[in-house]
């Protein structure tokens, strides 16, 4: 742990900074999905169909700027810092929510989606001052508290955008960004440096920085590359739901927006327990790689539920079930650190951040075509919740390469 903020006593407030950043920027995320369609529509003249094909190219460009951009803030921390690339992170993206309140036309709402996909990345960032000033064998508890302010940022996020976005669509734009940059000026104040200079990486190096370069340092060791897989395959898993959900539900159960709403936030709610409050206890007590196959036989559960139910009433039994999903993220956070010395915390972090891209441009297509070939009244086989069985399906090969890699130790 960074010696410097254990000095200043600065711990605690640091941590709150970085728990309500991730609140605050998924919440900040989350106002913009009801609004950004509308906007969109309204650009392209009403028309749905183009206004749809948009959306699609704004989202993979989003994930892509992911992909590029999270290893070179990743090694950019480690050579100068954490703070500071987080405190322009939420600088940046800020004034790209005014620049997107105030868009002109497509083409500007197109460059600020492509700003706060790159702004956005500081996620690894923060995970990776997470690593820095909290010890090995109590980081999963952290990462469980930083997944449940991801979660309650994405269930309040939607409301709050789309109750706001009633009066004026452009309205969250700027409370979005307002938000962001108050953050940033709150975090002048309380947030302390927590990497120490003689912890920090030597030099800036780009063949670190980019993505192919990001992820040698997860080939540098067998289990290091085993867990990274698995993150990978779980973060594709979990793109189903942001996916399909909404398609699935209307289709097989027909739901309204309201029911699918609320459905949304008690997924988040669950979540944000589960990740807030369970899994400091449940991995103090069975440890790191318990938890992580607890998680992930609870996610191909809930995944098989989902798929299966003939009724709504059954859909909503498998949501606590697919909650304890919520132990793997955290477990694997706190088996991937311990491998890697402080000067390569966010280099990680950025390689993790750019599979998670790759995942998020893969998955949409990846289950809406496979959704569709299953609803195909031409098809012999009907089966609405093949998205959902094949994330699940991915559970399970997720499941066997870290059981396989536990091996390896």
């Amino acid at each position: 742990m960074n010696d410097s903020i254990a000095r200043t006593g600065a711990r605690r407030p640091a941590l709150l900074f970085i728990f309500i950043t991730v609140v605050l920027d998924m919440l900040a995320l989350g106002m913009i999905i009801p609004v950004l369609p509308t906007l969109i529509v309204d650009f392209v003249g009403g028309d749905t169909g183009r206004a749809a094909q948009i959306i699609g190219v704004f989202g993979a460009v989003w994930a892509l700027m992911q992909f590029l951009f999270s290893p070179v803030l990743g090694a950019l921390s480690d050579r100068f810092g954490r703070r500071r690339v987080i405190l322009l992170s939420n600088l940046g993206l800020g004034l790209d929510y005014v620049l997107m309140a105030l868009a002109p036309s497509l083409g500007w709402l197109f460059v600020g989606r492509l700003i706060s996909g790159i702004t956005a990345a500081s996620f690894g960032t923060a995970s990776a001052y997470i690593a820095d000033v909290t010890a090995p064998e109590k980081r999963a508890g952290a990462y469980g508290l930083l997944g449940a302010a991801f979660g309650l940022g994405f269930v309040l996020g939607p409301a709050f955008g789309g109750l706001s976005g009633a009066v004026d669509p452009r309205l969250p734009f700027w409370i979005a960004g307002g938000l962001s940059l108050l953050n940033a000026c709150y975090g002048l104040f309380v947030l302390p440096e927590s990497l120490a200079p003689q912890h920090r990486s030597p030099r800036f190096s780009w063949k670190r920085a980019n993505p192919m370069g990001a992820f040698k340092l997860l080939r540098s060791q067998p289990q290091l590359l085993g867990l990274a897989f698995t993150n990978f395959v779980s973060t594709l898993a979990h793109v189903v739901l942001s996916s399909t959900f909404v398609l699935y539900a209307a289709f097989r159960y027909g739901w309204d927006q309201r029911a699918i709403g609320l459905t949304l936030a008690g997924v988040g709610v669950c979540s944000a327990i589960v990740q807030g409050g369970l899994v400091r206890p449940v991995v103090a007590r069975i440890g790191e790689r318990r938890a992580l196959i607890l998680g992930l036989l609870a996610g191909a559960a809930g995944f098989a539920i989902f798929g299966f139910a003939e009724n709504g009433a059954v859909f909503l039994l498998g949501i606590p079930v697919m909650a304890l999903w919520g132990f793997t993220g955290p477990s694997l956070q706190g088996l991937m650190t311990r491998r890697i010395g402080a000067s390569q915390q966010g280099q990680l972090q950025g390689a993790g951040s750019s599979l998670n891209g790759i995942a998020q441009m893969i998955g949409p297509p990846l289950y809406s075509s496979t959704f569709a070939w299953f609803i195909n009244p031409l098809r012999s086989l009907h089966l609405p919740g093949a998205p959902f069985l094949l994330a699940g399906g991915l559970l399970v090969v997720a499941l066997m390469m870290s059981w396989q890699t536990s091996m390896m130790d």
